[in-house]
């Protein structure tokens, strides 16, 4: 059920591991033989749709490792927004607190993959999308959570909440792909867990070495601060260390890496809310990526704790 009501009136009904308030998307995939020339007809070989987007992963991947995960981002009345939550709603994420605001929407993409070459090209339509509302949620219900998850879609509204979180010591992890957004300098200051792809900490350091990049994007009260690099591993600094370390990507044979970072963040956002020390979350989170990466589909790959924990213990075995 989503919650209509004045936000006073929207009872807080447990307390939240992982609160999300951003980016949620409906991909269109279509499937083709090779990616067309201009001016060309191509028949379409299957098509699929899927729920996606930088919050929406996450909390999957959190509520599938056993988080209680919520979204309380705005979205609209239409047949996108309604497909969005019945997902999340399904696979175990609580949209209760979600705002709906005729005109608004998810982010709609259509992305047309070439079967011959493994091409991926993705055509993205951002019109109606809010994300983190500016009043929204109450600050009850970013109080009764345990992290807060904040992307760059909705950037005022995110700061918001980042700002009661803060106050409050309830710790901020962010996935940013964009910093346009005129008050995006003020949201970065306001994250004390830092988790950015190695490109874009590459475009905001202004150096391409992870390591370094990560000592780049340090602050004194930051928590943490991970740069990721696909197959490379990832690098990060925390709990007092003076130097970023590196977690090596685990080997699997890869099938789909769609949604790998994002449900990176949501396992790491997971550990967090369970109190796990950096290291172990790090490692919950790399092994988390990789086993969904030999599984296809973005969310419905997405492994259970006890399939992580497996393979864990698996690769302990055999160091």
């Amino acid at each position: 059920m989503v919650c209509r009501d004045a936000p006073e009136r929207c009872r807080l009904k447990r307390e939240i591991d992982v609160l999300g308030l951003g980016a949620v998307a409906v991909d269109d995939i279509l499937f083709v033989e090779s990616y067309p020339a201009a001016d060309a007809k191509m028949r379409v070989l299957r098509r699929e749709r899927h729920c996606g987007g930088l919050a929406a992963t996450a909390l999957v991947a959190a509520a599938r490792l056993g988080g209680r995960c919520a979204y309380a981002g705005a979205l609209g009345e239409d047949e996108l927004s309604k497909f969005v939550l019945d997902c999340l709603d399904h696979r175990g994420v609580d949209v209760s607190y979600a705002k709906r605001v005729r005109g608004r929407r998810p982010v709609s993409s259509c992305i047309v993959v070439g079967q011959d070459g493994r091409t991926r090209n993705i055509f993205f339509d951002l019109n109606g999308v809010v994300g983190a509302a500016a009043r929204w949620p109450a600050a009850t219900v970013v109080r009764s959570c345990r992290v807060l998850l904040v992307d760059n879609i909705g950037v005022p509204g995110m700061i918001r909440a980042a700002r009661i979180a803060r106050r409050h010591g309830i710790p901020v992890v962010a996935d940013f792909e964009s910093d346009q957004h005129p008050q995006f300098g003020e949201l970065l200051e306001l994250v004390d867990h830092l988790i950015v792809s190695r490109d874009f900490a590459a475009k905001r350091s202004g150096v391409s070495d992870p390591a370094i990049a990560v000592q780049k994007l340090w602050a004194t009260d930051r928590e943490a601060v991970v740069v990721t690099a696909g197959a490379s591993g990832c690098w990060y600094r925390g709990e007092g260390a003076a130097a970023a370390r590196r977690q090596p990507a685990f080997q699997v044979a890869a099938v789909d890496t769609t949604g790998c970072g994002d449900v990176f963040h949501g396992a790491y956002a997971f550990g967090l809310a369970r109190g796990l020390p950096l290291d172990e979350r790090i490692r919950l989170a790399s092994a988390t990526a990789a086993l969904k990466a030999t599984r296809p589909g973005g969310q419905a790959g997405i492994p259970s704790l006890a399939a992580v924990k497996r393979f864990l213990q698996q690769a302990i075995n055999a160091e």
